[in-house]
């Protein structure tokens, strides 16, 4: 997912008024903008702390094993500069750590919508439910889903014992579904991906809209070290495999 570092905590707000308490969402600092997160479009970017996955090659490993404290900014600071940015920002893409394992997200992207912006989320698939309902609801303008390995090898690759894969496939078929830009994409590793895995993803994802063979960038905060990169030459041989599968693949960050 996305580079910078944002941590997501609940803040509890008491209404006078209405007599009900509200939660509101709160980041650890954002990308106040960018024409990189979301294709075609000026953004900024949001990242939301907390992921249930421990991938090993993860480039904010402080947003999934220790979480900080720092640079934080409320859900309404975020608002306000939204709404002084209208006209200039197309939308917001919201990243992480896993931004479907927040409660209050439907919430804050209901709020964003209000203001007339689009909304891109990333996510690594493994709450199918939530993004079924932010889809059908019109919430989502654009869904990017990590794929992080065949099958076979997907709980390895996450860094768990094991992986809800039902859940990964119906998140994959939710979005070849759907009726918005999406896109898959698996950021390879050669510790972790071989020909034959690229192949096999390559396989289960035809006829999607979008996928990217992602290059591997060691961001100095991985969860695991020493991990490496396949040369361009290679990444340019796995995605002449994968277009035997999936035409329209590209390679990334190449």
């Amino acid at each position: 997912m996305g580079k910078m570092r944002i941590v997501k905590r609940q803040k509890v707000c008491y209404d006078r008024e209405n007599k009900d308490v509200r939660q509101i969402m709160i980041f650890h600092g954002f990308q106040k903008m960018t024409m990189l997160d979301y294709p075609g479009h000026v953004a900024c970017t949001l990242f939301t702390a907390g992921c249930n996955f421990r991938c090993p090659f993860c480039h904010n490993a402080t947003l999934v094993t220790s979480i900080t404290k720092d640079d934080l900014h409320t859900e309404e600071e975020i608002l306000t500069y939204l709404r002084k940015r209208r006209g200039i920002l197309d939308g917001v893409c919201i990243t992480g750590g896993e931004p479907l394992m927040q409660t209050d997200l439907k919430a804050f992207i209901i709020k964003v919508k209000e203001l007339g912006l689009m909304v891109k989320l990333d996510t690594n698939g493994s709450n199918p439910s939530l993004l079924k309902e932010l889809i059908e609801e019109g919430l989502l303008d654009y869904v990017a889903m990590d794929i992080k390995n065949a099958p076979n090898k997907y709980a390895l690759t996450a860094g768990l014992d094991q992986v809800d894969m039902e859940a990964i496939r119906q998140s994959v078929d939710i979005l070849k579904g759907c009726n918005i830009p999406y896109e898959f994409r698996t950021t390879i590793v050669p510790e972790y991906h071989t020909a034959s895995d690229i192949e096999e993803i390559a396989k289960w994802l035809s006829g999607c809209y979008g996928y990217f063979l992602q290059q591997f960038v060691d961001s100095g905060c991985t969860i695991r070290n020493n991990l490496h990169a396949y040369a361009p030459s290679a990444m340019m041989e796995l995605l002449q495999i994968t277009k035997k599968y999936v035409p329209n693949a590209q390679l990334r960050g190449v």
